[in-house]
């Protein structure tokens, strides 16, 4: 009985004891920054190429968009903790004629190997990146990866052909068209209107092609009845890589809810822009648009322009922007659109394209140092880690695989 009483004592002693010691912590949420840094991000479109054109602009040094109105560089991309980053070879509409499309040719030829240039000057700090496993990759080793996307398929005029051309040059997605129409199908911003009321016949063997080799098929810019014939043709879920949602911003530019839940239904993604006009409704200025109108019919179009007229071009619409500074915009008015189609369609059809040095940015995220201004919105809204991972580059690197995945069915024959 006494050694029963003892080791009773002894027990009671030792839970005591144990109490008295150092109590577990409950461990912290991660901050809104220690997300950003854990997650893979990615941009889908940015118009940088511009600056790589420029003799005078490295991209390995640090720039200032109060300075120059540079949005991106390796270094900033760096601070903002962007991982990876998708660059446009980008040739604005021209004359469709065999000379036409032959100095289209040509000037996208030479944005290519002027950022197969860039990556080379700045190995140290960023790798080109073919693959969606290439992303993750780089990320291990400490540096950025640079995809190459075409924005605007007026290049490839109507040769099939180029569309392997531009695939083994590096690009992984074409955006079909831009600001006007082109032989591949009608623009959502043509003056003109519809001239094939959609896709055209050529435009659906190249959207074929793409599916062929792998290339994911970009339906920004591209008309609603275009839209829905992509979506019709791709065997791949396609993505919008720079776009925003017509129910917040009224804007042929942006898509509506219909839309999205067609380009959902087939597995795709929209990229939330930070185009301050497609965000949100701007409040009319017919003197600056008259300015603005008044500059494009000087300069014509700013794809088509030498290097000189460009920075010409450049410098007198930013002094039309001191003279008319925009209506405010944020971050937060960008989230509402992510919160929009995460509410339509879910989380996994959602993602982030700046659109930076191609007229995207907003109040609070001018350049891509800001970029975790936009995670850290998203923590606020209550957005966890994972969902965070899949806005933020999850979600079109599974469109990259799917389109991938495609290619190898189709050259299987399944």
């Amino acid at each position: 009985m006494k050694t029963f009483r003892m080791a009773w004592f002894w027990s009671v002693i030792l839970l005591v004891v144990a109490g008295c010691g150092p109590q577990e912590t409950a461990t912290p949420p991660p901050t809104p920054q220690q997300i950003h840094e854990d997650v893979l991000t990615v941009d889908t479109h940015v118009d940088t190429t511009f600056e790589v054109m420029d003799p005078h602009f490295d991209l390995g040094e640090r720039h200032h968009v109060e300075e120059d109105g540079s949005n991106v560089d390796f270094i900033r991309m760096k601070e903002g903790g962007l991982d990876a980053i998708f660059f446009a070879v980008f040739v604005g509409q021209g004359p469709r004629t065999p000379e036409g499309h032959a100095t289209a040719r040509e000037r996208a030829m030479a944005q290519f190997e002027g950022i197969r240039r860039a990556v080379d000057e700045n190995r140290e700090l960023v790798g080109l990146a073919l693959t969606p496993d290439d992303a993750y990759r780089l990320e291990k080793e400490g540096k950025r990866a640079l995809y190459i996307g075409m924005e605007n398929g007026y290049p490839i005029g109507t040769d099939l052909s180029l569309v392997q051309m531009y695939y083994d040059l590096g690009a992984r997605y074409i955006t079909l068209c831009h600001g006007a129409n082109n032989e591949i199908c009608d623009s959502s911003t043509d003056d003109n209107g519809a001239e094939h009321g959609g896709l055209g016949d050529f435009g659906r063997d190249v959207v074929r092609e793409m599916n062929r080799l792998g290339m994911m098929v970009d339906v920004s810019h591209i008309s609603d009845d275009a839209f829905y014939d992509v979506v019709e043709v791709s065997k791949a879920p396609v993505i919008a890589t720079h776009s925003c949602t017509r129910a917040l911003c009224d804007h042929p530019r942006n898509m509506t809810d219909d839309m999205i839940r067609r380009l959902a239904g087939q597995g795709g993604v929209i990229q939330i822009t930070l185009v301050k006009d497609f965000v949100r409704t701007p409040p009319p200025n017919p003197e600056r648009e008259a300015e603005l109108a008044a500059l494009r019919e000087k300069y014509g179009d700013y794809g088509q322009m030498s290097a000189e007229e460009q920075e010409k071009a450049r410098e007198e619409w930013r002094a039309i922007r001191r003279r008319y500074p925009p209506a405010p915009s944020s971050v937060a008015q960008v989230v509402d659109h992510i919160d929009h189609v995460v509410q339509l369609v879910g989380i996994d059809h959602v993602g982030i394209g700046t659109d930076f040095d191609g007229g995207g940015w907003v109040d609070d995220c001018r350049d891509v140092s800001q970029l975790p201004n936009i995670t850290a919105e998203l923590v606020k809204r209550g957005y966890t880690a994972d969902q965070i991972r899949q806005i933020w580059g999850g979600n079109a690197m599974r469109v990259f695989r799917a389109a991938e995945a495609t290619a190898r069915g189709m050259k299987n024959g399944t």
